[in-house]
């Protein structure tokens, strides 16, 4: 294991690896962005981290950057280059954008698939567990 010099850290892309993302090609993706960075001499300024689950499971693969904030869906070994060259002049990569921070919380695109407040959710397994408990 490494523990890398980040002093030079210009971006941060989360690279989901989770199930989902997965069936879809993420570890191809993956492997294609480090790939292209590192041809590209920029593995000191973009940094690259796998991560599990990000929660977008239907917007696979997906792919997050930092400290843009900006959150994308479905990207494919194709579309690195183009990602790649982006990242590279700090531009949003439009094409495949779902979600992007404005400062104070993060702006869905019009084309985003709507997800599901935890809020919700945990409201319904609360009822549900009160409900069995006194069953």
């Amino acid at each position: 294991m490494s523990t890398w010099d980040l002093s030079r850290t210009k971006q941060h892309v989360l690279l989901c690896n989770g199930s989902s993302c997965m069936r879809k090609g993420a570890e191809e993706v993956t492997q294609r962005i480090r790939a292209e960075l590192t041809e590209r001499n920029l593995d000191d300024v973009i940094h690259t981290s796998r991560t599990r689950c990000n929660g977008r499971c239907k917007d696979a693969c997906v792919v997050v950057v930092y400290p843009q904030g900006a959150w994308y869906k479905d990207m494919e070994q194709a579309d690195v280059k183009q990602f790649v060259d982006c990242l590279v002049e700090n531009e949003v990569y439009t094409d495949m954008l779902t979600h992007q921070y404005n400062g104070e919380h993060f702006v869905a695109e019009p084309s985003a698939v709507k997800g599901t407040l935890k809020a919700e959710v945990a409201a319904k397994v609360s009822k549900l567990g009160m409900e069995r408990n006194h069953a």
